[in-house]
Order: C-alpha cells, then sequence, then structure tokens
C-alpha cells in the first residue's frame, strides 16, 4: 500500500511536470509554426522538394520559428496514424524507418553478446586472460563508436554493413566488462562446493557462475543497449538510406522542426522502452541470499 501510495504521488508530480513544462514551451513560442503551402515556398525549394519525393502542395512543411506544442501534437497525430506508408526512398513511415533502426540495433547487439559474453567468462575465471586482455580493452573502450564509421565504411564497403558494425563495436565494452567482474565476483564457497562435487568445467560455468553473474551480466547488456540505441542515431545520419537518425537529418534538411521534434520524442520513447524490457529482465534473474 506504502509502495503504491509513492508511485501514485510521483505520477502526479510527473504529471505536474509535464504540464509546466508544455506551458512553458507554449508561452516561448509564442504560438510560433509553420507554414505548409506551396504558394510560401521559392521555385528552388519547390524542385527541392519534388526530388527528396514530397508533395509540394501538402507535405511540405517550412519551419517558422520554433513550433509550439499543437503543431507538434499535430505532426505526431498525422505520423502515427499512417506509420508504415512508403512512397520512395526518402518519404517512409515513422514505423519502417524504426524498424529498420531496430533491425541495425539489435543484429549489431546479438553479435556483441557473441563476442562479449564467453570472451567475458574467460578473463572473470582466469586471471592470467584477465590481465593479458586488459590493456586492450583499456585502449579500445574509450575510443568513440562513430570514429570507427570511416575505417568501416572503407572496409565493409556498404553504410547498412557499417552501421552495425558501430552497433557491435559500442555493445561490446560494457557486456565484456560486466561479465567479467560478475563472474569474478562469484562467491568463492560456491566454486568450491563445485570442486568438492567434481563438477566438470562446462557444467560448473553454466549451473553456477552463469546463474550468479547473472543480474551483473543483464546490467552490463542494459548499459549496452542504452549506448546502442544513442549511437544508431548518429551512425544513421552520417549514412543514410533509412532509419530513425536518416529521418531526423532529413527532416531537418526540408526545415521541418515539427517532424524533427516529434522524431526526438519518438526516439526517447522507444529507448525508455528498451531500457525497460532489460530492466524487467534483470529484476528476473535478480536473487537475494
Amino acid at each position: 500500500m506504502k509502495a503504491l501510495n509513492l508511485n501514485l504521488r510521483a505520477a502526479l508530480v510527473s504529471l505536474l511536470l509535464l504540464v509546466v513544462f508544455v506551458g512553458a514551451w507554449q508561452i516561448g513560442t509564442g504560438g510560433a509554426g509553420t507554414s505548409s503551402a506551396a504558394a510560401s515556398l521559392t521555385p528552388e525549394e519547390l524542385e527541392y522538394a519534388k526530388l527528396m519525393g514530397k508533395d509540394p502542395g501538402a507535405a511540405v512543411a517550412k519551419s517558422d520559428g520554433f513550433p509550439p506544442p499543437l503543431a507538434v501534437a499535430e505532426a505526431s497525430w498525422k505520423h502515427l496514424s499512417d506509420p508504415f506508408y512508403d512512397k520512395g526512398p526518402n518519404d517512409k513511415g515513422i514505423g519502417i524507418q524504426i524498424a529498420h533502426s531496430l533491425a541495425r540495433v539489435g543484429l549489431g547487439f546479438a553479435l556483441a553478446m557473441l563476442v562479449a559474453i564467453p570472451l567475458g567468462f574467460l578473463i572473470g575465471m582466469s586471471p592470467l586472460m584477465s590481465k593479458a586482455f586488459d590493456p586492450f580493452v583499456q585502449v579500445l573502450k574509450p575510443i568513440s563508436p562513430l570514429a570507427w564509421m570511416p575505417l568501416a565504411l572503407y572496409t565493409l564497403k556498404d553504410s547498412n554493413v557499417s552501421g552495425i558494425f558501430v552497433i557491435f563495436i559500442c555493445s561490446v565494452w560494457p557486456m565484456l566488462i560486466n561479465t567479467a567482474f560478475g563472474v569474478a565476483s562469484v562467491k568463492r564457497d560456491w566454486l568450491n562446493v563445485a570442486a568438492t562435487l567434481e563438477v566438470n568445467p562446462l557444467r560448473k560455468a553454466f549451473l553456477v557462475v552463469l546463474p550468479a553473474a547473472a543480474p551483473t551480466i543483464l546490467t552490463g547488456m542494459r548499459i549496452s543497449m542504452g549506448i546502442a540505441w544513442l549511437v544508431i542515431v548518429a551512425a544513421e545520419m552520417l549514412v543514410g538510406g533509412t532509419g530513425i537518425g536518416y529521418f531526423v537529418w532529413n527532416e531537418w534538411n526540408n526545415l521541418s522542426l515539427t517532424n524533427v521534434i516529434f522524431a526526438v520524442l519518438v526516439i526517447g520513447v522507444v529507448g525508455m522502452l528498451l531500457d525497460l524490457m532489460f530492466a524487467q529482465l534483470q529484476k528476473a534473474v535478480t536473487y537475494v541470499e
């Protein structure tokens, strides 16, 4: 009951903060909005809109100051009412853009799991391997994932694969470090019992070490997913094509701040849902000693 009251009060405070923020936004913008009439565009802008696959008579929204909340709400409703339309390479629904981004993130993240978790087990269970790998981890970990993009584009010759590689390289390190730490922190008593029972190394890894280290491993995966979702937006701005990052950059080039703000909100909501998913997984494997 006490927890319920706390959650209710927290929800009310959050709602109040949202109302204050939206009100300040409305006052700050002073009713500025966007103009979508083709008559307000220059001939060059009309031609550019046609080249970008937009309808100059209806779909082009030229920025006329920072948009108020109502304009963003209208743009959001328009996008969410038909999220999976496909009118060409430069005009796809927000659902399709998010799906492309999530597919890249999912594939890069899965590849990182295949590398980071087994290697983390090796490092965590062997002091020799820990000391041997530590210099490489400490040198490569601080490098910005986007710094790998030029090398990936030159080597892989494919922007989509390069984006997946960037997700892989940014997801590896938190998972690797947390897995190694979790494995190394398993209670010595449990390992001694396994040794007394003459449990073979593979069985010990899956039945003793993995359950004990699972909460720490999930923490690393949760951090990696947050970083991966953050990085994919910037990567897609660089490589173009499809994805929520490309959508943001394309709408900025179209001077549509309402669509940019909508995309920013979508990025935040999807990131929050991904984090909540890993938080639930983390609770499922957390144990009380």
